[in-house]
């Protein structure tokens, strides 16, 4: 495949390698507006978007418009979002966003489904999340603990929101902190006055986002439509 990497700094260095690695090329690498690069000239297969906040949507409308699908992995915008997915399918576009693309994280993902729908009947316990990333990250909370804290209200009739730090009682109390060189953790727990539930995921390093964007980016080829890390997924479970 021919890649556009919208967004070259850590991770995209990363996806960099890891594609290259699996054969493809990059023909684009875009640090400011995606706007002054001509995109028809260069025969993009797919653009993986690891952006700021503040250019993520241009960035990724943009592609739509030039029938490029999009695979991001930018947080921070999500205020946008359905405005995206409308362009996407009046462009007749693909497109993935996931607030995590590594494999392990999607998989703690649907274990943390799971286990909320378990404990959603059991009183007794309280349900917080903690995130712990490096001192760079711009948002706070991340996007996987926010998606972690909405699969949980899906599952659970009685709570009704999430709030950083201080949370009323039917609000999940995310405590995000921010220490040097720690790719990320996310720990869900679950405590009650005589035990304590926890599901801990902890990323050792940037190769695993880099690699499941790029499996998701392979996924997307000769596809139309709106998809998510679920389909990816699935689609490995099957091969």
């Amino acid at each position: 495949m021919n890649i556009a990497l919208l967004g070259y700094g850590k991770m995209g260095k990363t996806i960099e390698e890891i594609a290259e690695n699996r054969g493809h090329k990059i023909v684009l690498k875009v640090s400011d507006d995606i706007e002054n690069h001509d995109l028809k000239e260069l025969d993009i297969d797919v653009a993986i978007d690891f952006s700021i906040p503040k250019a993520a949507f241009k960035n990724i409308t943009t592609c739509f418009k030039n029938n490029i699908p999009v695979v991001s992995g930018t947080t921070g915008w999500l205020e946008d979002y359905e405005k995206a997915r409308g362009i996407c399918e009046k462009e007749n576009s693909a497109f993935i966003y996931a607030s995590n693309f590594s494999l392990g994280v999607n998989v703690f993902f649907e274990l943390n489904k799971k286990l909320a729908g378990m404990m959603q009947g059991l009183d007794d316990y309280s349900v917080n999340i903690e995130e712990i990333h490096h001192l760079q990250k711009l948002d706070a909370p991340s996007g996987t603990a926010i998606t972690l804290a909405q699969q949980i209200i899906e599952e659970n009739s009685k709570l009704k929101g999430w709030q950083l730090e201080d949370a009323d009682d039917d609000e999940i109390p995310i405590n995000a902190k921010r220490e040097e060189n720690v790719p990320g953790t996310h720990t869900v727990t679950y405590d009650s006055e005589v035990d304590k539930i926890e599901i801990i995921h902890t990323a050792k390093s940037r190769q695993g986002f880099a690699l499941g964007a790029v499996v998701a980016a392979e996924y997307l080829q000769g596809k139309t439509g709106i998809f998510t890390m679920k389909d990816v997924l699935s689609d490995l479970f099957q091969n």
